[in-house]
């Protein structure tokens, strides 16, 4: 046997957070409080081969809780050290396609009786209709009661028996005794259950449910299996003795468009056989509605298309200390018509899509919140998202390593169906720690950063608070404002406050529209490119305005480039003397006729142009260039049709370093344009100048009476 190798001190996921073991633990500021401490394999002793890091689509470390762990074969094992009291363990792994097989447990060198099943049944999804998937979902989750109470210190191992596995992660569990049957409760097994597995329950528990209408089904320890879904479940609770002690296997367990309400569902396992994502079927652990006043809490969901898929009346539901894992879709969506419903406390692993989403379809999701969730490895979307609704809040949540297609939290009006009901009220997002978020869009061919507001389908004109929110190791960039259906619409009414960002891959801002946010008390270290990203999409689209707020510090640089995307850890580049500066820069003018708007002055086609508003000289136009630069020579253009006649503008040169102080660069006068010489003019600058903003005021123009540029040029040289 290869000799044993540590990778130093473990890290654990202590009450929602990473912490080293060792180390004095802090009180997580967000995330969920845990019944159960995570070590990662990548800081175990092992004898295997480390994977990672890495953040490439469809590679298996970047599916990995964070981005790495440990490849073991026939007799090579992972050893973790105990943080805490625990009598079960839950592990996280991958094996190849196709594969199935087990792992020897042992605790303290002792090997255990049972084997720890290990199979890549669950995982390996293909969903070739949403574009720019590729195959996902390589991790699933198996776990164990250990059958002895181990303590902090002490060592539990896994070992290859032979197929090869990727160990990711392990949850230590002190998991209590299994609860006792509540007084007057109807029992399962009373009306047939069988608790072995063998038989089908089914009938069984729907007789149940109708024998204890205003009380409480009762799902004693074991194995229950059900073969179709239950309905009309109402003015009822369904308990069980445990997560780990009652299991219900089913793929589909209630499926209902309508309930009285006043269901409480908790305290045991629904594990379904879902293998692949097929998004027509209900295999959902909820399908509908619970009714108003409901609840579902302490409940372990695995294998299933979706864990909550939540339409109809849900008002006032409360969805709490709970575990989602190894869903083909989401975790939990409320998809329209939510009204108070509260997701607070639940932990989400290995989600396909979106692990928690609201989805404001038919009808705007209200006065909701995600709070306090601890969310690890979406494979295809966002940890958080929030689609559409009013008076939305996202409180205090803890979400890392996201993968393709997503953000960590993303706040966005794209609708994919319709009637949808955009952003409105008050969206808040406090509290949120986001580690590791951020991914590339495939179908952008550029990054999501870990948090994303976007005007995807329609303008957003909410008013979004993003407060007091931290953002660590971002492969990418911190925050982004984007329209991601590529329309060019606003996002408008955005306060960023209170945020600290670490050792983001590219930028801080990744601004792609045109809109406004203020930033304040926004604190940035080990920034990877440059402070800000500020090149809007389309490029004539309008610009996005960064209104700086007071305290910010760390992140003053503006990437200078907009043909180029930044990489992570690349410096900004060294301007091209021979590049225009301002091609594709945010443009903004003191008015525009029609659809003769201000980025069609910097879009790089000289056959569209921008036009102010007529009779109303003065007008000016802006170019923020990103940087400041020793701009030497403009070149200004009008279309060189012949349909243009020539004409002579009026036109001063101002400049600023800081887009609210500008001084003359070049007083004013007449600019002939000719479309028999090409209806250019040049401007030479003075040797000192030095700008970032650049206006031109034009005070009049002897062909139209307005002003006009179909391209304004910035260069270097003279």
């Amino acid at each position: 046997m290869t000799a044993l190798t540590s990778a130093g001190a473990a890290v654990a996921l202590a009450a929602g957070t990473l912490v080293a073991l060792g180390s004095v633990p802090a009180q997580a500021a967000a995330g969920a409080t845990l019944p159960f401490t995570s070590v990662e394999a990548e800081s175990a002793t092992t004898t295997g081969t480390r994977i990672g890091p890495d953040v490439t689509q469809g590679s298996l470390a970047s599916e990995a809780s964070g981005r790495q762990a440990v490849r073991i074969t026939a007799g090579q094992r992972v050893e973790f050290t105990v943080p805490r009291t625990a009598n079960a363990l839950n592990l996280a792994y991958s094996v190849p396609d196709g594969q199935s097989g087990t792992l020897n447990v042992y605790v303290n060198g002792t090997r255990l009786s049972r084997t720890l099943a290990v199979t890549s049944k669950y995982s390996y999804v293909d969903t070739g209709w949403i574009a720019g998937s590729r195959t996902h979902h390589f991790y699933d989750n198996a776990r164990l009661l250990l059958g002895q109470t181990v303590q902090p210190g002490d060592k539990v191992a896994v070992e290859s028996t032979g197929t090869q596995v990727t160990v990711d992660v392990a949850d230590f569990e002190q998991v209590a005794a299994a609860a006792g049957q509540p007084a007057g409760s109807v029992s399962v097994t009373s009306k047939g259950a069988d608790p072995s597995g063998q038989g089908d329950s089914t009938q069984a528990f729907r007789d149940a449910i109708a024998a204890a209408q205003g009380g409480t089904v009762w799902i004693p320890p074991g194995d229950y299996r059900i073969t179709s879904s239950l309905s009309g479940v109402q003015n009822v609770t369904l308990q069980g003795a445990g997560s780990w002690y009652s299991v219900v296997h089913t793929s589909r367990f209630i499926d209902q468009s309508s309930s009285a309400g006043t269901v409480r569902i908790r305290d045991f396992a629904v594990i379904g056989e879902v293998t692949e994502r097929v998004d027509s079927n209900p295999d959902n652990f909820v399908n509908g509605s619970l009714g108003p006043n409901s609840s579902v809490s302490g409940m372990w969901i695995q294998h299933l298309k979706v864990g909550l898929w939540l339409t109809g009346n849900n008002d006032n539901l409360v969805v709490e200390n709970n575990r989602i894992l190894d869903t083909t879709a989401d975790g939990l969506n409320l998809n329209g018509n939510a009204r108070g419903v509260r997701v607070r406390n639940n932990f989400l692993r290995n989600q396909g899509d979106d692990a928690l989403a609201m989805w404001s379809l038919y009808a705007p999701d209200t006065n909701s919140s995600f709070d306090n969730n601890t969310i690890t490895q979406p494979n295809l979307a966002n940890g958080i998202a929030v689609y559409g609704g009013t008076d939305i809040a996202v409180r205090n949540n803890l979400v890392s390593d996201t993968n393709a297609l997503g953000s960590g939290i993303a706040i966005s009006n794209q609708k994919f169906l319709d009637p949808f009901s955009p952003l409105a009220g008050t969206i808040t997002v406090d509290g949120n720690t986001l580690v590791r978020t951020g991914a590339i869009n495939p179908n952008w061919n550029h990054p999501m950063g870990a948090l994303r507001v976007d005007s995807y389908d329609s303008a957003v004109n909410a008013t979004v608070n993003i407060t007091n929110t931290t953002i660590t190791d971002s492969p990418y960039s911190a925050f982004e404002f984007v329209s991601g259906g590529g329309l060019g619409h606003p996002v408008r009414g955005v306060t960023v406050s209170g945020a600290t960002v670490r050792n983001t891959g590219t930028v801080v801002v990744q601004a792609e529209a045109q809109g406004a946010a203020t930033f304040r008390d926004v604190t940035a270290t080990q920034v990877g490119a440059a402070g800000v990203y500020n090149c809007p999409y389309p490029a004539n689209s309008g610009a996005f305005t960064l209104t700086d707020g007071g305290g910010n510090s760390g992140w003053s640089s503006t990437w200078s480039d907009c043909s180029t995307w930044p990489q992570p850890g690349q410096s900004n580049p060294q301007p091209d003397p021979n590049r225009n500066l301002a091609k594709g820069r945010p443009a903004t003018a003191t008015g525009s006729q029609d659809v003769y708007t201000p980025g069609k002055a910097v879009d790089g086609d000289a056959n569209s142009y921008w036009e102010s508003a007529n009779n109303a000289f003065p007008q000016s136009l802006t170019v923020d260039l990103g940087s400041p630069y020793a701009v030497r020579r403009l070149v200004l253009k009008l279309p060189p049709s012949s349909a243009w006649g020539a004409r002579t503008e009026t036109v001063a040169v101002l400049g600023s370093t800081d887009g609210s102080s500008f001084s003359t660069v070049v007083g004013a006068q007449g600019y002939r344009f000719d479309p028999a010489t090409g209806n250019t003019a040049t401007v030479t600058l003075p040797a000192n100048t030095n700008l970032r903003h650049l206006r031109l005021t034009v005070t009049g123009n002897t062909g139209w009476p307005a002003a006009q540029f179909s391209e304004v040029e910035a260069y270097l040289t003279s």
